[in-house]
Parts: C-alpha cells; structure tokens; sequence
C-alpha cells in the first residue's frame, strides 16, 4: 500500500551539502550549522504525522514535487530551475525520512522522480510505493 501526503510548508533551501567541518586535535570533525538543524528539525516535525505503520523492507519508488513560494514574475505551476539544487535537497530529506523510520536505510530508493515548482500553495508531496 503506497504513502502519500501533502506537508504544507515553505520547503527549506538549505541542504545537506552545507555541512561544515572543524579540525579537533588534528582529526576533521563535522558538524551542522544551526540553518541546517533547523531545517532538519522542521522537515522531522512534518514527516512524523505520515510515518507508515511498519517501515518498508523491500525497493521503492519515491515520487515527490518541491512546490516553492512564488517569487518576481513566476506563476503556480512554473518549474523552478533555481536554486537550490534538486539532488542537493533529496539528500537532506532521506536522511530525515530514514531518522524518523519510514525504511530501514534509503538505500530501499530505487526510483526518483523529483520536481521543482513555483506554487501558490508551497509545501512538499510524497508518495511512495513499492516496485
């Protein structure tokens, strides 16, 4: 049975690429900066209503559409080819589907189908489904 739902929000810009890094005692030590925990905390707090029931074991197709505010002469539905980065906001978002228990390891994503949109009512879809 596939997941799907709608998280109303202004999706965060910030992504996983924007970790930093600081040297303790000669060893890199990386850390995130408090943009990028917050974004974190904020995509957690809205995917913990829709966690499934039991976590997906086996390969999935994720279909999500990234629907950003509107901004100067874009209209709803215009793609957004923008900033940031698709590739660049996936990652910060399986990283949070995986945290909050929606599959064991994203690894289980085998498909992708990812958009940007400019969009009267901003926020994120999901869906996923097993292939």
């Amino acid at each position: 049975m596939p997941t799907e739902f709608f998280m109303p929000m202004i999706p965060p810009t910030i992504t996983h690429q924007q970790k930093q890094v600081r040297v303790v005692k000669g060893k890199p030590m990386f850390y995130e900066p408090p943009e990028l925990k917050a974004a974190r905390a904020k995509l957690m707090a809205h995917l913990g209503r829709f966690i499934p029931d039991k976590p997906y074991t086996h390969p999935v197709r994720l279909i999500m559409k990234w629907c950003f505010p509107i901004s100067g002469k874009h209209v709803n539905g215009e793609y957004k080819a923008t900033k940031p980065d698709i590739d660049n906001v996936q990652k910060l978002f399986f990283d949070c589907m995986t945290d909050v228990g929606f599959w064991e390891d994203d690894v289980l994503v085998v498909s992708l189908i990812a958009e940007k949109f400019f969009a009267d009512l901003p926020g994120i879809y999901v869906r996923v489904e097993e292939v």
